[in-house]
């Protein structure tokens, strides 16, 4: 007997689910908000701006259908009135069909692999196409962005014993097992080279580690008998070495040497990262029979509303939940003039890996607060904590 992910949380930290039922319930009062008015897509961002007198208002910038596809894949784990009245009337699946009608003017491979996940999880009839205009985007033999191969690689799984896909994904998975730089665990920028400037190759982003393993699990558990061994043990040592770099306050950090496994710069510290994108891809993990992570998973949670970065600096200190106005602040960062710290440990650490250029952590000290909230980031943590066995 399985229970699910939030009953869990609540019986080894009740304050914990106290807080993710606050976050879930800030998500879905923002979402709509985010969804472009006249338009079947969700705005890039959410830019907050304050008042003289104190009060916030938000902006919507641009827009992104990466974001609505990610979006979809969170909500369809709604009862379906919620999901209309997220979706703008529509139900996940009527949703993720019209992400499917403007496929063939998306010339990015991300955005049709994650259009195609969402056709298969919402069992969208029109699942075909998607996964044709997806492996048209994905040329043989070129290297990927590694997150944009791992949502591929999870499209194939979801789509797996609904359309026969083994080929496509066989070569998925084998890509994202070749790409890792000796024995590290940590997976690279990109599935190749050319894509990745020589002096900045070795430097990995969190997302790079998030998104494979939580695709490598799903190949695994799709598969019959004994699954994919070998695509577990991969999402597992992934999994390890980045829980056993988290920081003591439940940071995920952001940047990695995928050479060494070890940390290059750890700022910014991302909300979503927190709350949604660990979660989702190591409850994936433990659903598919892997380690449980979720001590990792709390720790990290618990950031949202602790925040150490802040604590010693009172004039700095902001929640990074407004609930009033639906939103979760973006991250926290050093604020350093053209991304300066992670320029300069990433181009050192290029030459000598231990190279950490500490006098940088007091000169940029990491109290500033990005004041953007993205839609993807609540369709994340509507996947993480509303989904999985039950």
């Amino acid at each position: 007997m399985t229970i699910t992910r939030l009953a869990a949380l609540g019986r080894e930290e009740p304050a914990l689910l106290t807080l993710a039922q606050r976050l879930l319930t800030v998500a879905e009062s923002g979402l709509p908000s985010m969804l472009l008015p006249g338009k079947e897509a969700f705005a890039f961002t959410m830019a907050g701006h304050r008042s003289p007198g104190g009060s916030w208002k938000l902006e919507r910038r641009g827009t992104s259908a990466r974001y609505a596809a990610i979006t979809a894949l969170g909500v369809r784990f709604l009862p379906e009135d919620r999901q209309r009245a997220v979706l703008g009337g529509r139900s996940a699946q009527e949703f993720t069909g019209l992400l499917i009608e403007s496929l063939p003017a998306v010339s990015n491979l991300g955005d049709a692999a994650l259009i195609t996940w969402a056709a298969a999880d919402t069992g969208h009839p029109k699942l075909s196409d998607a996964l044709d205009r997806m492996r048209a985007l994905d040329e043989e033999g070129r290297p990927q962005y590694t997150v944009e191969a791992a949502w591929v690689l999870s499209a194939l799984a979801a789509a797996h014993g609904t359309i026969d896909v083994e080929g496509p994904l066989t070569a998925a998975r084998d890509r994202l097992l070749r790409a890792r730089i000796g024995n590290s665990p940590l997976f690279p920028h990109a599935t190749g080279p050319g894509l990745v400037p020589w002096y900045r190759a070795h430097v990995s982003c969190f997302a790079d580690q998030t998104y494979p393993l939580q695709a490598l699990a799903r190949a695994h558990a799709c598969g019959d008998g004994d699954g994919d061994p070998e695509a577990l043990a991969a999402a597992e040592a992934c999994a390890a070495r980045i829980c056993e770099l988290q920081g003591d306050g439940g940071q995920w950090w952001w940047h990695y040497d995928a050479r060494t496994g070890g940390v290059v710069e750890g700022y910014p510290v991302y909300s979503v990262h927190q709350h949604a994108m660990a979660p989702t891809a190591l409850f994936d993990l433990a659903d598919a029979g892997g380690t449980d992570f979720a001590a990792s998973v709390r720790k990290g949670l618990g950031w949202m509303t602790e925040v150490p970065e802040l604590a010693g600096h009172p004039e700095k200190q902001e929640p990074l939940i407004l609930d009033e106005l639906g939103v979760t602040w973006r991250k926290v960062f050093r604020g350093d003039p053209r991304k300066a710290v992670r320029a300069a440990r990433g181009l050192g650490s290029r030459v000598a890996p231990n190279l950490r250029l500490k006098p940088l952590d007091r000169v940029y000290r990491p109290v500033s607060v990005d004041r953007e909230c993205r839609p993807y980031e609540f369709g994340w943590m509507l996947h993480a904590w509303q989904g999985g066995r039950v």
